[in-house]
Order: structure tokens, then C-alpha cells, then sequence
């Protein structure tokens, strides 16, 4: 029966890196293998839509929210574990200490880990795993990898599944029915947490599979940069695109007022400064106008209820966590 399900699964297997071989025109550096990425998607967001995404709608329904928020609590203390490993790996050491703290307390304290008392007693929860720790030691993350029930990774994360399967507490619980019937409540749980997430995604992209590429691999620099802002977090202007300037101009001059100063192409920029009533133009009748409205080459106004600069929308920078629905990720 081994020998079947095992076939059975490298068919499965073969049978989605065939349908992935479809080339994509213009595959971006990080992600160069996007056909049979895509198909993977495919596949696992069918299996999400029919399968996973009902059984957590009815775990949500046939369960209380404190029942539910306390099975969170159980499996966010067990991570807690391999936070430790993954931060002692890292040789940070105080980060370390901190997560072991929060697993004596919210063990001792809070009912084996049901009740979260140690983020009460605030002490900081951290987010670690073999993939960062791989990243930690210049271990290039490779091309963006889209897992079969996994959902989204890199090479390098995708090594990094197996160390985290034995640093993970639940793998050595007795018998082993318990300890895949703990993994796929973990699953269920996780998936119940991140329905609201989903159903935004679904109003919102146009494109899912580019925004949780985009989204997971931003948050990845993220948290190997332990939330410091770098280079890499900020979006790509090309080599030919001027970045928007924010100097301070003189006190009493409106930016863009000067000689020389250009207006952005894409959009309007309406600025107005501590003394501008006296620089706008009198009315015939005596009183005083409003500021100028500096508008771009179509002659479009600023929109109503914009901020006094209103930054051209290509040059957005998004934010820096974004939450994603993933399959099986127990992390």
C-alpha cells in the first residue's frame, strides 16, 4: 500500500513539472521557473478552494473563538521552540533567551502553553526558521519556488523544510497518529486564522499568484533584515527614473515655485506653505483666493480630500508585512 501512495505521488509529481514546463515570456530574476511555478499554484489553490478552505470555515463555525485563539496559543508556544533553536543557531543569544523565557511562562503559566501570558508580561515574540538562519550565513535564497501543498518558498527555504520537520517538537510526539493528527490541526488552525486574509486577496488582486510571490518574498527580506529597513525593501525605479525629491525648500516658497523646479509628469502635486495666503492673488473685490493648484501636462486637479503633496501612484512603496493564505506552512 506504501509502494501505491508513493508511486501514486511521484506520478502526481511528474505530472505537474510537465504541465509547469510552459515558458513565460518575460520571467522576472526572481522568479525565472514562473510557468511551473504557476502551475503548482493552480494546483494548490484548487486543493485550498475544495478542500482546506471548507474544513476551516467549519472549524471556525463549530468552534468558540476563546477555544480557537487557545489552540493558536498551543501551537504558537511549540513554535516558540524552534524560534529558540533557529535564534541560538544564529548566535543571537539574547533573542534566544527571551524565547525560552516565553516558553516557561506560557507553559507553567499559561495551561501548557493555551493562554499566551508571556506576550502580556512583554516579552517580544520573534519569527525564526532554518531558511532565515541559512540566510543569516550568506546563503543566497535562489529562484522563487511554488511547493506542491507547501505553497510559496525559495531553494533555499524549500532545504530548509526538512531541518525545521525534526527541530519542530511535534515530530517526535507518540504515537504517530497523535503527532500528524497535532500537524494537521496546526493546518487547520493556521488556515481558520487566515480566512479573512484570503477573501481580502480575492477582492483585491488582480493578479494572486504575482502578489503573494511579491508579498512573500518581500517578507522574507523582512525578517532577515530583522525589520531594519534596507535597500532591498524598497521598490525598483529602473535606472532612468529620477527618484522623487523631498528637499526642503526655503521658508515662504511653495516647492516647485523656484526657477528650475519641475512637476512630476505622473500626476499633480499641490503644495501649500505657513505664509502661502499672502502669496495667492487678490480678487478684484479685495479678498484673497486660495493657494495655486500646480497641475500635471493633462491639467487634472489634485483629487478631492488628497494630501497636501500627493505622491505619484508608481512610486508607492508597499508596505513592508503582508499577511498571505499558504498551505502547509507551520511556521
Amino acid at each position: 500500500m506504501t509502494t501505491i501512495r508513493m508511486r501514486a505521488v511521484t506520478l502526481g509529481v511528474a505530472a505537474l513539472a510537465l504541465g509547469g514546463c510552459s515558458t513565460v515570456q518575460t520571467p522576472s530574476k526572481d522568479d525565472p521557473w514562473e510557468g511551473f511555478n504557476r502551475t503548482v499554484y493552480t494546483f494548490n489553490d484548487k486543493v485550498d478552494t475544495y478542500a482546506l478552505k471548507p474544513v476551516a470555515q467549519g472549524y471556525v463555525k463549530v468552534t468558540p473563538q476563546p477555544v480557537r485563539d487557545s489552540v493558536t496559543n498551543f501551537f504558537a508556544n511549540i513554535g516558540d521552540v524552534y524560534n529558540a533553536a533557529n535564534n541560538f543557531l544564529q548566535l543571537k543569544i539574547a533573542d534566544g533567551v527571551e524565547d525560552i523565557m516565553r516558553i516557561v511562562i506560557n507553559t507553567v503559566f499559561g495551561l501548557g502553553g493555551l493562554f499566551d501570558v508571556a506576550t502580556l508580561a512583554k516579552l517580544p515574540k520573534h519569527n525564526q526558521d532554518f531558511g532565515l538562519t541559512l540566510g543569516h550565513y550568506g546563503v543566497p535564497p535562489g529562484p522563487y519556488l511554488v511547493l506542491p501543498l507547501f505553497g510559496p518558498s525559495t531553494v533555499r527555504d524549500g532545504v530548509a523544510l526538512v531541518p525545521n520537520y525534526f527541530i519542530n517538537p511535534l515530530t517526535y510526539v507518540d504515537p504517530a497518529a497523535l503527532s500528524w493528527g497535532l500537524y494537521g490541526l496546526n493546518v487547520v488552525s493556521t488556515r481558520a486564522n487566515l480566512l479573512g486574509a484570503s477573501d481580502l486577496l480575492e477582492g483585491a488582486a488582480i493578479d494572486k499568484y504575482s502578489f503573494i510571490r511579491n508579498a512573500y518574498l518581500q517578507r522574507r527580506r523582512y525578517l532577515l533584515s530583522d525589520g531594519r529597513a534596507s535597500d532591498n525593501n524598497l521598490p525598483d525605479y529602473g535606472d532612468g527614473a529620477p527618484l522623487p525629491k523631498y528637499d526642503d525648500t526655503d521658508e515662504g516658497a511653495a516647492p516647485g515655485a523656484a526657477a528650475g523646479a519641475a512637476v512630476p509628469a505622473s500626476g499633480a502635486v499641490r503644495a501649500a506653505t505657513p505664509n502661502a495666503a499672502s502669496m495667492a492673488p487678490a480678487s478684484p473685490n479685495g479678498e484673497t483666493t486660495a493657494p495655486a493648484t500646480l497641475e500635471g501636462p493633462a491639467g487634472a486637479a489634485a483629487p478631492v480630500g488628497a494630501s497636501e503633496t500627493t505622491v505619484p501612484g508608481d512610486q508607492m512603496i508597499p508596505p513592508a508585512r503582508i499577511g498571505f493564505p499558504s498551505m502547509l506552512r507551520l511556521h
